[in-house]
């Protein structure tokens, strides 16, 4: 993994917990380019391990946006506005320019733009743990997987889309390092192989200079002067070369170097380089993070953006935390915070990317882990409740501007049209051009076991299609 620091930000001195790392670095200005998940293998030698061959011309991509904690279906998407007090709580549901679809009286951005995205209410095979893997893979932590693990979609994009641009790596990851790792962590590439797995670009910590490639002296505001971004590397190689603590370092260096120091990339991550103005939609960050979770980092959606037009193929992302279940943590205070910014948020990105005419190109999916208990606890909140769950997809030329599923009357368990996580991703991967069954998109594993990107008699959501 490489890692480059910005520079100190001198308005998060003081500024309490999590606002800067040990080192005094502020974690806005820290950038890390390379695996994360790899157990710290260096950029050059992912590019080494196995070169993408057939490098494709499409603009399709896919944003996984990632809620971690999990949502509450019933306060957001699926209001029960007739069941008894203890089931309903305290939301009224608002009606969209949808006929027929509402959703929470704090939506009211999402509720003008309905016909720009689709509800699934009936997500009904949710693990159950406190885990980002599902939303990951889209399968279940704990069942039994091949040789090597489960590929991430992002893995299975990376392997079957092939890459727009090998100055943009395709498969991104904007995942914080949280307090509970499972909330943060971007995952691997399984049996795919290393080259597979998630560029993750930012943090919580820096990890120890074993693991990373640091490069001295060599900041955010400079990595756009290539001269000094060489010299830094010749410096490193030389140390490595004295300690050969790594080998092979100079075998794919220029091929790093060219990822690491063209334009693309750096500007990509450069919301100074955006129209102010469309900044201004998405909202105000909050970069404190929330205690265990991630931090309110809104303006990610419009970085997640500006890396899939700048030619990435999968970003994933987390924000905030969602796990409410009461004392400082009450769920309707918090959903009063937390929703407004949301709202704001996500109708930023779908707006955009209709602007921009990339609504039938770029595919975003948001979601959380579970699903919330439909009956209030003793502090007014929700508890964990893996039996229904919901998710928001937009874009991908998808047919927007419906409800898929319906959960009984009072929110338990899907009533009607059960969708499961794997036909979620099999319908994300359809709007990639990747087939979920076809010979050409199949893969053996370590064992030489033919594998796909969603198991056998998962297919697409025929309703969005």
């Amino acid at each position: 993994m490489l890692t480059i620091f910005g520079k100190e930000d001198s308005s998060s001195k003081g500024s309490g917990y999590g606002d800067r790392f040990c080192d005094g670095f502020s974690r806005r200005s820290f950038l890390q380019v390379g695996g994360a998940a790899m157990g710290g293998l260096a950029l050059n030698q992912i590019l080494g391990m196995e070169a993408n061959a057939g490098i494709g011309s499409s603009n399709k991509a896919i944003i996984n946006i990632y809620l971690p904690g999990g949502p509450s279906h019933l306060d957001m998407w699926d209001l029960k506005p007739n069941a008894p007090q203890e089931i309903r709580g305290e939301f009224s549901p608002i009606s969209t320019n949808v006929p027929g679809m509402q959703i929470c009286e704090h939506f009211p951005r999402l509720a003008s733009m309905a016909d720009k995205f689709a509800i699934i209410r009936s997500l009904s095979d949710s693990d159950g743990g406190h885990d980002c893997y599902q939303c990951m893979t889209g399968h279940r932590k704990g069942e039994r997987g091949p040789n090597g693990g489960w590929p991430t979609a992002g893995a299975w994009v990376s392997r079957l889309a092939k890459n727009n641009d090998p100055a943009i790596p395709p498969n991104l990851a904007l995942m914080y390092q949280t307090g509970n790792r499972t909330w943060g962590d971007p995952y691997q590439a399984g049996f795919l192989g290393a080259q597979h797995n998630p560029f993750n670009m930012v943090g919580r910590k820096a990890r120890e200079k074993s693991d990373n490639m640091v490069l001295k002296g060599i900041n955010l505001e400079r990595l756009q002067d290539r001269e000094s971004l060489r010299n830094a590397f010749d410096r490193f190689r030389s140390e490595v070369d004295v300690s050969r603590k790594m080998a092979g370092v100079d075998s794919n260096l220029d091929q790093a170097l060219g990822i690491l120091t063209d334009s693309k990339l750096g500007d990509a991550l450069d919301l100074s380089k955006e129209d102010p103005n469309i900044v201004q939609r998405y909202g105000t960050s909050i970069e404190k993070f929330q205690r265990d979770g991630a931090p309110k980092m809104i303006e990610n959606f419009c970085v997640a953006r500006r890396l899939v037009e700048a030619g990435a193929r999968y970003v994933a992302l987390n924000y905030s935390r969602w796990d409410w279940h009461g004392g400082d943590g009450m769920n309707f205070p918090r959903s009063r915070e937390e929703f407004p910014l949301l709202d704001q948020g996500l109708s930023a990105l779908i707006t955009d990317l209709h602007e921009r005419g990339l609504d039938k190109d770029v595919s975003v999916v948001m979601w959380g882990e579970f699903g919330r208990t439909p009956k209030i606890n003793k502090n007014n909140s929700r508890d964990h409740w893996p039996r229904a769950n919901a998710a928001i997809l937009a874009g991908g030329g998808m047919r927007t501007g419906q409800v898929i599923g319906e959960t009984n009357k009072y929110g338990e368990e899907p009533a009607q049209r059960p969708v499961k996580f794997q036909e979620v991703f099999a319908t994300l991967y359809h709007n990639m051009g990747i087939s979920a069954h076809k010979e050409e998109d199949r893969v053996f594993d370590g064992s030489g076991t033919p594998r796909y990107p969603v198991d056998s008699g998962v297919n697409p959501i025929h309703e969005l299609l």
